[in-house]
Parts: structure tokens; sequence; C-alpha cells
């Protein structure tokens, strides 16, 4: 699928066109209610990320938070960048506890 070079033509479109994100990142978005890309403007993408971690009852990986915030990001006007480009951010921001109380591989009841 091709990938939206804006924001505003992004809107109207599938969120598979979001840079960075693929079908099983679009399944996750829309778990937590996300159906199209303007849907993220103005959602916090350590919510969101939190948000499916204590749905799920899953500690995802913390590259999904990554690829959370690239695409809320993008959506907020931002260039395409790749994902990868906001471990950093994450790590100093987020010190990597996603969701309190759960840890790597547990299940929340």
């Amino acid at each position: 699928m091709k990938k939206a070079k804006t924001a505003a033509e992004a809107e109207p479109l599938p969120l598979e066109t979001l840079p960075n994100v693929g079908p099983a990142v679009a399944g996750y978005l829309r778990e937590v209610g996300i159906q199209r890309p303007a849907d993220l403007n103005g959602q916090d993408p350590y919510m969101l990320f939190q948000q499916l971690c204590w749905q799920t009852g899953v500690n995802y990986d913390p590259c999904l938070l990554d690829t959370f915030i690239a695409a809320t990001r993008f959506m907020a006007g931002d260039p395409p960048t790749p994902w990868y480009r906001h471990t950093k951010e994450r790590k100093k921001v987020h010190r990597d506890e996603m969701a309190p109380g759960v840890t790597a591989g547990s299940q929340v009841a």
C-alpha cells in the first residue's frame, strides 16, 4: 500500500497508509479505538500504548510504542520518520515502564 506523505493526505485513508504502519500495527491501533489516521489527532501515544497493554493484558514490545509515537507525530504535522528514531525519547520519557503491574510476558487478570 502506498504511504501518505503528509497528514492531510493520510486523514481519509486507511491506517496502513501511515508511515511505519502495516497490518499488525493498524490492528493494535484499532484495538484502542483508532479507526483512521485522523483519529490520531491530539492522541497521546504513551496513553494509547498503555491502554493497549491494559486492554489485552499483554506487555507489548516497547518498539510498538515507538511506532505509536511516530504515527501520532506524523499526524500532528511532523515529517515521516522511521519509528526507531523515537526510541531514545521513549527510553528517556517512559523509562521502559509500560503498564504499571505488567511485566514482560505477563498477563493481567
